[in-house]
């Protein structure tokens, strides 16, 4: 979690431990540990030296333990001015999105563009496979990815391809859903076959502005979220599930094929709750009608 000194509170904190000259670790008031940055806070100071609140810049306080200790090993290995960076795309995102996003995203979107700037630097840039598709089904993230590239090259002078673009906003919305990159990458990549699927079925082209097309990406997101860690949706209304079967039925045979795709190729079974909620966006993008 990101915190602004001035939304704090404190008017005085204890170092408990010295990372650099820019990064020290104390704790809040519950005990808990938090990790400060400022410049030269850390510079020629030992455990238990107080540090004024208008000397700290930013407040990171992370969900366990374990991250809080990945968090300090990686700002001890990157630039300061890495960290500043990223700090100010993920407040540049969550004002732009009007969200809160997964404390977890300062490591890794740090990590990240600290890995891409080093493989720039060696002429080993990594293609997105993917960046058509982010583009499409993340347009947000994705145009906020685009500004990230943006303040990479006034803050850091370092030109990132388009296709980091593509990453950043896959870390965005890893954020956004509470998982990671490699389950987002299958999500991405799934949600690029659902389409393929539906547009086959109803041998449409849909309104890739309309609203009813953004609600059934948004669906398909969360969708894969869950199928990706194993999370049903429930829904015990047998009546309305018999009501949207029959009232819908050649929209329920495309969200049967969807069905068969995920087990044949994944694995994966979709309950009957799942059934109707991908029936119901399949009949709202393939119908003018809106019922």
């Amino acid at each position: 979690m990101l915190y602004n000194i001035y939304a704090w509170g404190a008017e005085m904190f204890r170092i408990t431990k010295v990372i650099n000259n820019n990064i020290v670790c104390s704790v809040d008031q519950n005990g808990s540990e938090i990790i400060l940055r400022g410049l030269g806070i850390g510079f020629q100071k030992n455990t238990n030296d107080e540090i004024p609140e208008d000397k700290v810049e930013k407040i990171y306080k992370m969900a366990n333990q374990k991250d809080s200790n990945k968090l300090k090993d990686l700002l001890a290995e990157v630039p300061n001015e890495y960290v500043t960076t990223c700090t100010d795309i993920i407040e540049m995102a969550m004002k732009q999105l009007g969200k809160r996003l997964n404390e977890n995203i300062i490591i890794t979107l740090t990590d990240h563009i600290s890995f891409a700037i080093e493989r720039k630097r060696k002429n080993l840039e990594y293609k997105n496979a993917l960046l058509i598709e982010i583009k499409n089904f993340y347009h947000p993230e994705y145009e906020i990815g685009l500004q990230a590239l943006q303040i990479i090259k006034d803050r850091l002078n370092e030109s990132l391809s388009i296709d980091e673009a593509g990453f950043i906003a896959l870390h965005i919305v890893n954020a956004e859903l509470d998982t990671d990159i490699t389950s987002m990458m299958k999500i991405t990549e799934l949600i690029q076959k659902l389409i393929e699927i539906t547009k086959n079925f109803y041998q449409m082209d849909f309104n890739e502005n309309s609203l009813h097309y953004e609600r059934f990406i948004t669906h398909l997101k969360f969708f894969g979220q869950r199928l990706f860690n194993n999370k049903i949706t429930k829904d015990d209304d047998a009546t309305f599930q018999k009501m949207i079967k029959k009232r819908y039925a050649k929209d329920y045979e495309c969200a049967s094929k969807i069905r068969d795709y995920v087990k044949e190729f994944l694995g994966k079974q979709i309950s009957e709750e799942e059934m109707i909620f991908l029936t119901v966006h399949l009949r709202r993008i393939s119908c003018t009608d809106n019922e």
